[in-house]
């Protein structure tokens, strides 16, 4: 089990293979954290496709509109869609885009963050200050590798659950 300092600012995504930690960077990028947990909390990230599964680079989910994979899911549309919440200012930091970092998935436009996140598979740092990052995985890395790769994958895999630790 992870070793979960703050469980306030801890979430656990159940994936089909074990549990994801991640610790959410509230000094960092709050209004992002808070999001998380916000939809976290509603159920909105239950059953949310891996839409965006790249080798060598990162895994995209969080698309609440169009990616529940138990409510009207689309897989073509699925990573169009946010939140009924409005959109997130950038909260660009110095803090490198490692692997295991969660980003925040956008448009052209830097302000546009919603739903949607990331979780690098390696280091990319050329997204550095330029992609909020807001979390860290802590514990389960392995199960995110493990994800099935394809934009989108034929068959994707889905985050069961997301909680706050707090919550769980």
């Amino acid at each position: 089990m992870a070793d979960i300092k703050d469980p306030e600012n801890t979430i656990l995504i159940e994936l089909s293979n074990g549990t994801v930690t991640i610790e959410l960077l509230t000094d960092i990028a709050p209004k992002h954290a808070e999001r998380m947990k916000e939809l976290a909390r509603a159920g909105e990230y239950d059953n949310v496709a891996f839409h965006r599964v790249i080798d060598g680079f990162m895994a995209q989910t969080g698309d609440v509109e169009h990616g529940d994979m138990e409510d009207d899911f689309n897989l073509g549309r699925a990573g169009t869609g946010g939140s009924k919440l409005p959109d997130l200012p950038a909260e660009f930091s110095r803090i490198p885009h490692d692997r295991g970092t969660l980003g925040a998935a956008r448009s052209q436009n830097p302000n546009s963050a919603n739903s949607q996140f990331f979780i690098n598979f390696k280091d990319n740092h050329f997204l550095n200050g330029q992609y909020t990052v807001y979390g860290r995985v802590i514990e389960g890395m392995e199960h995110v590798d493990a994800l099935t790769r394809g934009e989108p994958p034929a068959s994707p895999d889905r985050m069961i659950s997301v909680k706050v630790a707090a919550d769980a």
